[in-house]
């Protein structure tokens, strides 16, 4: 479900903000969200604090449209065990 596809009739009448005070929060939020980090509690907090922030929601469809497109495109490939133990290696681990 996409935290901001479900915006009432009264959120759609107060007006929009067209700069964020809390940008760095909102990008924490924001990348949580996506990744799947978020709570329901979070996850509505922020739609219900950031649904009327136009750098917000642009970030989010943003940021998504990124996600999405990368995992679409990038393929999974395991890594080979030598190069995990070479590494390990050379970390010491």
């Amino acid at each position: 479900m996409d935290v901001l596809s479900e915006i009432t009739e009264a959120e759609l009448a107060q007006p929009m903000k067209h700069e964020c005070e809390n940008h760095a929060e909102c990008m924490k939020m924001i990348q949580m969200i996506l990744d799947g980090e978020a709570n329901a509690d979070e996850k509505e907090h922020f739609r219900q604090n950031m649904d009327r922030c136009m750098p917000c929601i642009k970030t989010y469809h943003l940021e998504k449209c990124i996600k999405e497109s990368l995992h679409n495109k990038v393929e999974r490939r395991p890594c080979p065990e030598k190069l995990v133990a070479a590494i390990k290696a050379q970390l010491n681990y």
